[in-house]
């Protein structure tokens, strides 16, 4: 199953998930959103599994931030961009097509390995080994420039991209494998470690490695339902959001 859901995800680039409106535990915060009109909302992969918990209203398309924001960028419809990183809502801010971005959480990026772990990896420096399969994002992706980041700080460039067998396109991807034994490390948030279910194991790295990372939001100002958008954001920004969110393992912003 898991390998036919990382072929997928590799086929389509992006996730796509629609939702209708829920029942009435949905709280207050989506059915504003409701009223408003539902938004189409673009964002990072490492939160399909909480924002459908905050808005269920909303349509979502969920992938790499950099994918993401070439797509709004190119005039793909959509009212509100949510990325893991500040660089991709700066970019549009600067080409003037998304409002002001607000910082709605922070995570952490971890070291995964399969549950099993064959190598015995148990800590960041055992990526730099012979032989050792290590996937992270691409460059484009705030998860692998994130990872890049980490290899400069702890001054293993050079070692660790040497064992690079591949460049993701999404945390979804990463995860998926490490899962399947395709990689034997990888680099991930520990919000997506935490919710492969037991399937991979996530490495603290050390604070030198500076592995904090934010989450920010933005609406996007071609988009047709604005006040659903700005609904949107108020939502994720709400005391409800903001506990869905630390339950899902997010910092605060």
């Amino acid at each position: 199953m898991l390998r036919t859901t990382m072929l997928r995800t590799m086929a389509a680039g992006v996730v796509i998930v629609g939702v209708s409106v829920g029942a009435a535990s949905c709280g207050s915060s989506s059915s504003a959103s409701t009223s408003a009109g539902a938004p189409t909302v673009l964002a990072a992969a490492s939160l399909s599994k909480v924002f459908p918990k905050i808005v269920p209203s909303a349509t979502y398309s969920f992938g790499g931030s950099g994918a993401l924001a070439t797509q709004i960028a190119q005039g793909a419809p959509a009212d509100v961009f949510a990325a893991a990183s500040a660089k991709q809502p700066a970019a549009l801010v600067a080409k003037g097509l998304v409002d002001a971005p607000v910082k709605f959480a922070t995570n952490r990026l971890v070291l995964i390995v399969p549950s099993a772990n064959p190598l015995h990896i148990a800590g960041v420096t055992d990526i730099t080994k012979p032989g050792v399969k290590l996937v992270i994002c691409a460059a484009s992706v705030p998860c692998g420039d994130y990872a890049r980041g980490v290899f400069t700080n702890l001054g293993i460039t050079r070692a660790a991209m040497k064992n690079v067998v591949s460049n993701a396109s999404d945390v979804t991807q990463v995860v998926a494998q490490v899962a399947l034994g395709q990689a034997d490390a990888g680099f991930v948030y520990i919000t997506d470690a935490e919710a492969a279910n037991g399937k991979v194991s996530a490495i603290t790295l050390p604070a030198a490695a500076k592995p904090l990372t934010s989450d920010y939001v933005a609406v996007v100002k071609s988009g047709s339902h604005q006040a659903g958008a700005t609904a949107f954001v108020r939502s994720v920004l709400s005391p409800r959001g903001q506990a869905i969110l630390r339950a899902a393992g997010f910092g605060a912003p």
